[in-house]
Parts: C-alpha cells; sequence; structure tokens
C-alpha cells in the first residue's frame, strides 16, 4: 500500500490514474457562498479532491469555487455522482452532460453511480463505460454496492468499478467488503467517516487522543487512511476543514487500528443499500 505521507498523497487507481486519498466532503453544504467558501479554503489548505454529486444541489457552487480557485483545474480530482432518478443508460448520459455544465468543467476525475438501483445499474454502468471510453471521465465507479451488487455487475461490465464509495466508520468497517474491493481492484473510499457527527458523543478514541494529542476526528480520520481508504470527510467550517487535514504528523500502530476495526456493529447513519428508497 502507498505511503501516508501528506494532503496531496494518492492511490493509484486499477487504470493508473492517481487519486488523492484525502478529499473534501460537500453534503449538505448549501449551492450558494457556503460551498463555495468551502471549497475555495479547502484548495487553499492543499487540499486537491472535492467530492459531490447531483442530488447535493451543490455542483455549481463547486464548479463556482473551482474557476474563482487559484488551483488550475488539472491539478484538482473532482468526483460527482449520477442521482437515482437519472439511472438507465440515456438519462444518464444526460445526467452526465448536465452535471457537467453545472459544475462548468469539460470533464470530471471520477463519477459513480449513486446508489445501486435494482434493474437500472447495469445500463448505468454501460453509460459511465461509454462516457469514460470518450475520455469524458478519468475513472468511473460506484457508490454503496455491497459485495452481491458487485458480483452482479462484474458479470457483464467491461470495465471494473475504480471506486466503491461506502458508508465507513469504526461501528461499519465491513472488512470482507474491504477484502473483496480489494481483491477486485476496487479502491475502498469512505463516506459519513465520523457517523454523520455521532462519533463526537462517544468515548470510543478517548485514549487515542490522549496519546497522540488528536481529535476523535483525526483519529479515525488517520485509520481511514491507514486501512488504505480514500477518506472525504464533510465540513463548511475553516477550522474543521484545517483540521482535518492536520494527519500526517503520527501513526497509529497495528493495535490500534485492530481496535478500532474491532468495534464494528453493523450499524448504519444512512440507508442501507439493500433496502432503500428515494
Amino acid at each position: 500500500m502507498s505511503k501516508i505521507t501528506d494532503i496531496q498523497g494518492t492511490f493509484t487507481l486499477n487504470n493508473g490514474v492517481e487519486m488523492p486519498y484525502f478529499g473534501l466532503g460537500t453534503y449538505q453544504a448549501d449551492n450558494d457562498q457556503e460551498v463555495v467558501d468551502a471549497v475555495k479554503f479547502a484548495l487553499d489548505q492543499g487540499y486537491r479532491h472535492i467530492d459531490t454529486a447531483a442530488v447535493y444541489k451543490n455542483e455549481v457552487g463547486v464548479g463556482k469555487a473551482i474557476k474563482e480557485s487559484a488551483v488550475a483545474r488539472e491539478d484538482i480530482f473532482l468526483t460527482t455522482k449520477v442521482w437515482n432518478s437519472d439511472q438507465g443508460y440515456e438519462s444518464t448520459l444526460k445526467a452526465f452532460e448536465a452535471s457537467l455544465e453545472r459544475l462548468a468543467t469539460d470533464y470530471v476525475d471520477l463519477y459513480l453511480v449513486h446508489w445501486p438501483v435494482v434493474a437500472k445499474y447495469k445500463d448505468t454502468w454501460r453509460a459511465l463505460e461509454e462516457l469514460y471510453k470518450q475520455k469524458r471521465i478519468r475513472a468511473i465507479g460506484v457508490s454503496n454496492f455491497l459485495q452481491h451488487h458487485l458480483e452482479d455487475l462484474l458479470q457483464s461490465a467491461e470495465i471494473v468499478p475504480m471506486v466503491n464509495q461506502m458508508e465507513f466508520h469504526p461501528y461499519l468497517v465491513q472488512q470482507d467488503l474491504l477484502n473483496f474491493c480489494t481483491d477486485k481492484g476496487i479502491q475502498y473510499e469512505a463516506w459519513s467517516p465520523f457517523l454523520q457527527g455521532k462519533l463526537f458523543e462517544l468515548d470510543i478514541t478517548r485514549d487515542l487522543e490522549e496519546k497522540y494529542g488528536k481529535s476523535a476526528a483525526q483519529i479515525v480520520l488517520r485509520w481511514n487512511l491507514q486501512k488504505g481508504v480514500v477518506t472525504i470527510p464533510k465540513s463548511v467550517h475553516k477550522n474543521r476543514i484545517a483540521s482535518n487535514s492536520e494527519i500526517f504528523d503520527f501513526e497509529l500502530n497495528d493495535d490500534e487500528v485492530a481496535y478500532l476495526d474491532s468495534l464494528h456493529k453493523g450499524e448504519r447513519t444512512g440507508p442501507d443499500p439493500d433496502n432503500f428508497d428515494f
């Protein structure tokens, strides 16, 4: 596994593309000055990976921030996702064009199928493969796909997904799924690393916080990276955006990583990929 070195360090995807292993999530960031300021500040802080989605309704603000930033577009790894109501072959192609227009860019670095919509995700994936072949997306992947969804997709897919973005935190480790993705060359990525804020009410990292002089957020983000998992903590607060990135001056030992792994209890803060209805 790549060494965890700094905020602009990368993991290499199965097609050779370098994906920054640390980024900014923008879920629930308003599509106005709030998301513009958050993204611009993150880029100023050294972040080079920004994650959004059509359903977040803030792609316009994200695109504006990237345009106004001093950082060149080609130095930014930009992810967006096709929403469930747009899934299917033709509708995904249209949804992609609409996302590009909102983001004011002519390509994205990573495009994801947001949820495994039954009877649609294979057609959606064909559309992503087509866009990838046209070199309009540098990498394609999925989000919220469990092992059986991946196995089903891989039966007909021409291209193995490069990424699977999943809910991932100490209460939802899903090591078997992580191992499966690793075996297939699919990069694992975390959403909701802080259990949607619940982490800060728990004592699970207190000893580690004291030992390393770090916050619960910093401990868990460091654990994500040491597990080989890309992580994109969301925030619109400058102090948190900055402190979330201060995780490159310490390292958890193997026992500490195993301790955080051991907290797994299959507890979700978001919907179950086998039982969701949007």
